[in-house]
């Protein structure tokens, strides 16, 4: 079920493009400054179907690349928890996509600045939680030369990762009540660091491996 679960919300930010289409203005706002002010606009073409057709073109991308990965009998060992990372992935670009556009027509939507670090707060908390049940693979997880050359590696990093992205998506979501700018830049370390702390990880994990 997991597997196909995307087609709901891609389905669902395609029909909200063409309900809202001739409502459209002109030029859409479809990107923010630090202080939450639009500072980039898209025509109403573009602003209707680029955010859904990269879900879809990403879908495809992720449903693609275990087929050309040498460890690829692995996905079978982890496929729900990969299912479940792209279903979450899909939904938020597709959750952002109407959010975008009800905001245009002047739907009473939640402020972007507030509600996108709460969904990329939810979204590294759920990678953060069930990453640790990955299997090497060179396309999904913290792939790094270390995690690849070892299996004890992977499973250690892949744990200890698990534990920095949770943290990291509690520090996004609480981010989303300081001012944007303080907020975005609080939210980019958190992500950053927990990702940097993890390869770092990885290499000293390694390196206690040696002779």
């Amino acid at each position: 079920m997991r597997k196909w679960f995307p087609i709901l919300p891609v389905l669902t930010a395609f029909l909200v493009s063409a309900w809202l289409y001739p409502q459209l203005p002109a030029r859409v706002a479809t990107h923010w400054d630090l202080h939450g002010q639009p500072n980039g606009y898209s025509s109403r073409l573009v602003a209707a179907l680029l955010v859904p057709g990269m879900a879809v073109a990403l879908w495809g991308l992720l449903r693609f690349i275990p087929r050309i990965d040498p460890h690829r009998e692995n996905y079978a060992r982890f496929q729900g928890t990969y299912d479940l990372v792209i279903a979450a992935i899909v939904t938020f670009l597709c959750a952002i996509h109407v959010m975008v556009l009800g905001t245009a027509v002047g739907w009473p939507m939640p402020d972007l600045a507030r509600t996108v670090p709460v969904g990329v707060g939810i979204l590294t908390i759920i990678v953060g939680n069930v990453i640790p049940r990955a299997r090497p693979n060179w396309w999904f997880g913290i792939r790094t030369p270390w995690t690849l050359s070892s299996d004890t590696v992977w499973a250690r990093t892949h744990r200890v990762g698990g534990y920095l992205l949770t943290a990291a998506g509690v520090i996004a979501l609480l981010s989303a009540f300081l001012p944007p700018a303080v907020g975005t830049v609080v939210l980019l370390v958190a992500v950053g660091g927990a990702s940097l702390g993890s390869v770092v990880y990885s290499y000293f994990t390694w390196r206690g491996e040696q002779p």
